[in-house]
């Protein structure tokens, strides 16, 4: 073996007895890529080229940035690459345009150029002109991460042999153990042209004629964990990508090749897509998992490879482990097709599935179905049905069946346009709602009734901790739909689904709902490129004691917004108390009843300069605590407390408790959040407690849907246009027609 520069592309085929790695098992999930030690990147000649002559620098230079990360975390990282006839192609078309060039010069004149033609140029020559400056461009790259690396120029003799296979093996294994990584090709300078044969024979036999059975046959020998295979598409489709209602393929399981029509070969390599699956599937025989994907995409490629191995939804995975259960893809696709029809059923069937779920709820026996150990309060108030909570279901699944009458399909609008040309404005489902919820069983009975009142589809995704309590209420759910032919409309996604994964579905799902810590909010904001998400970030929420407040109101209102439930999000975190009120005794049985609530105080900085002993300063006015404890601070002036709410709150739910109307209807129209109140709990906050029924969240948003979102937010509209044979040139200025644009009264058919 020749340890130098060089590349692959046209070698001759080459059988050689595959060895199993010992326990070859390949990797089950995607999440268990992040286990790979020995990683095995595969670039194609699209990846490596540009326009086929010359190397795309920026895209090889990302790949070596995240070959160099992975390498310098420890792992085992080999190079299977393409590129040195691209690269000697360029080369040699330069020289002699440079050369022709010249001779021209100098014998017809300056001023007598005449149409420099180029000629056929031989690949074997392009290889011996390229292979020596492309690992040169490797070598540059990758000290620039203070990564060695060393050229393995391989024929078919080094894998005819055994004693040459043998001393292959050796040298790879010696490499990686000092910690260089090898970039192997074919020495296409000496191999003779590629000749039509068979590409993958049985279990055990792997002939070689391209970059993928190449690098197929070493990661199993190597006993890789992974090889990683990047190409000029996302992955595997199940036709040719670009066709109609071609669609790509997450996962892919061997006796899955019927299922795929594959189209043309690289518009660059010697192989295609079918060359990859047979190699992918003979791979992953031999213990090492598979992903291809697609290594040339300008908004991907400078994270793919680590993306893959972090275990993200990139490319097409390859596992010999297929689940029971459909794929999230389908899941979503069954829940479209069987939401649609749920969008069709009377309104009179609604209002009965409703009440009858309902009713199934209400007689659930409540008890623990987690483990209470080694969790906090809040979380196990959150985990937990109790008697309460499933009554206040049931009672809120009845008031969502009567508000629910002729909710979908109702007419907004109705405009006379022209003489038998009208128009309507109408209320339609959204279409697949996505609600993402952490540790909040009783969430998903609410979800499911809101999704069935308003006729949309819904996939549900639900917090590990919950598991077997969502799985009880899923069952439950799908019982009452079943009763009229929509069962799937609503699906719980139990596959090993990432939240960041889903969140890419854009062509499938239509509005994503999180239902959980401000943290998981942030990460599904940041995550669901192209899909709208509703929700807050967070709930910091304040009361504001104004100094013409009633002892008795504040003392109440205050107990309440903090204690009732302090893990929810309409909780009080920050109790803002009017200056004058310090050392008087509705300050003091203030302060005495969250001590015996046992609230833990936390000092603002202001409310600290009173105090010779002070409880701990708070360390930020932007905390949400979601347990029982809360921050003090001290306000001048009701304006002081809007300020203040403005710049730490969250926009979610403020309250002022106050004697003074003037004061509070100022407060109700200067605080700009979701929920105003006057002299009311936060707790208030609440889709059921607003008589809508139910809730899927609280939007801060300032579009679509704000505050707690019921029926109504999951709620879009369609335009409807009756006409007569109606052509716009029927309204031009030689047309026949006159616009009216009159507006029709719209009955108020029993909506509540």
């Amino acid at each position: 073996v020749d340890i130098k520069p060089y590349s692959l592309s046209h070698l001759k085929v080459a059988l050689f007895s595959a060895v199993p790695r010992p326990h070859g098992k390949s990797l089950a999930h995607r999440s268990e890529l992040k286990q790979a030690k020995r990683i095995v990147v595969k670039l194609g000649s699209a990846v490596v080229t540009r326009d086929e002559c010359g190397l795309a620098l920026g895209r090889l230079a990302s790949i070596v940035e995240q070959v160099a990360m992975l390498q310098n975390q420890g792992r085992e990282m080999m190079i299977v690459t393409s590129g040195a006839v691209a690269f000697g192609k360029q080369r040699l078309r330069h020289e002699i345009l440079l050369s022709q060039s010249v001779r021209q010069a100098l014998h017809s004149g300056q001023n007598q150029l005449k149409e420099m033609v180029i000629p056929v140029l031989e690949a074997r020559a392009c290889a011996a002109a390229g292979q020596s400056g492309l690992m040169a461009l490797y070598e540059t790259m990758f000290t620039q991460y203070s990564t060695c690396t060393a050229q393995i120029l391989v024929t078919n003799l080094d894998f005819h042999d055994e004693q040459k296979r043998r001393n292959l093996n050796s040298t790879l294994h010696e490499l990686l153990r000092m910690n260089i990584v090898p970039i192997i090709n074919t020495n296409d300078a000496v191999v003779p042209p590629p000749v039509p044969n068979s590409d993958l024979q049985g279990v055990n036999v792997i002939s070689i004629k391209d970059n993928d059975s190449l690098a197929a046959r070493l990661a199993v020998e190597m006993k890789a964990d992974l090889l990683i295979a990047l190409s000029d598409v996302e992955g595997l489709y199940d036709r040719p990508p670009g066709t109609d209602d071609a669609k790509l393929i997450d996962i892919f399981y061997p006796g899955d090749q019927q299922s795929i029509t594959y189209g043309t070969k690289s518009r660059v390599g010697i192989g295609g897509m079918e060359a990859k699956v047979k190699a992918a599937l003979w791979a992953l025989q031999g213990g090492t998992s598979v992903v291809i994907a697609n290594g040339t995409h300008p908004k991907v490629t400078g994270h793919v490879i680590t993306d893959i191995v972090e275990g993200k939804k990139v490319g097409t995975f390859f596992s010999e482990v297929k689940p029971a259960g459909p794929t999230v893809e389908q899941q979503t696709e069954m829940a479209r097709h069987a939401g649609r029809a749920l969008a069709s059923l009377d309104p009179e069937q609604v209002s009965f599935l409703l009440p009858q779920y309902g009713r199934v709820l209400k007689y659930l026996i409540p008890q623990d179905v987690f483990s209470r150990e080694g969790r906090s309060s809040p979380l196990i108030d959150r985990l937990s049905l109790s008697s309460a909570k499933l009554n206040s279901l049931a009672i809120g699944l009845r008031q969502l069946a009567v508000s629910s009458r002729d909710s979908v399909g109702r007419v907004l609008r109705r405009t006379k346009v022209a003489n038998n040309l009208e128009l309507e404005q109408i209320t339609v489902p959204i279409g697949v709602l996505l609600v993402i919820f952490e540790s909040r069983p009783d969430c998903l009975p609410q979800v499911s009734a809101l999704a069935i009142a308003s006729g949309n589809a819904l996939l549900l995704k639900g917090g590990k901790e919950a598991s077997n309590t969502n799985r009880i209420l899923h069952q439950l759910t799908q019982e009452a739909l079943s009763s009229h032919g929509v069962t799937d409309a609503i699906q719980l996604v139990s596959t090993r689904e990432e939240v960041e994964d889903l969140c890419r579905l854009d062509k499938l799902i239509d509005l994503i709902i999180p239902r959980g810590s401000s943290q998981l909010v942030r990460d599904i904001q940041r995550a669901a490129k192209g899909i709208p998400v509703l929700g807050h970030s967070e709930g910091i929420c304040h009361i504001y004691v104004d100094n013409e407040a009633s002892i008795d109101k504040a003392i109440d209102i205050v107990r309440d917004s903090k204690c009732d439930y302090p893990a929810a999000c309409n909780a009080m975190e920050t109790l803002l108390i009017h200056r004058d009120l310090l050392r008087t005794p509705i300050f003091d049985q203030i302060i005495d009843m969250l001590r015996t609530e046992h609230v833990k105080i936390h000092a603002g900085p202001r409310f600290a300069s009173y105090l010779t002993f002070s409880p701990s300063e708070v360390k930020s006015l932007r905390t949400e605590y979601g347990d029982l404890e809360c921050c003090i601070e001290v306000v001048d002036s009701m304006q002081d407390a809007v300020d203040h709410i403005h710049k730490y709150g969250s926009s979610h739910t403020d309250v002022i408790v106050t004697e003074n109307e003037e004061t509070a209807e100022q407060f109700l129209q200067q605080v700009d959040s979701a929920c105003v109140f006057w002299n009311s709990s936060s707790r208030f906050a609440d889709g059921y407690r607003f008589g809508l029924g139910a809730e899927v969240g609280i939007s801060t948003a300032r579009i679509h849907a704000r505050g707690p979102v019921g029926l109504e937010g999951l709620l879009t509209t369609k335009w409807v246009l009756r006409g007569a044979g109606h052509t716009v040139a029927d309204f031009s200025e030689q047309g026949s027609m006159k616009y009216l644009h009159e507006n029709i009264p719209v009955p108020q058919k029993g909506f509540s």
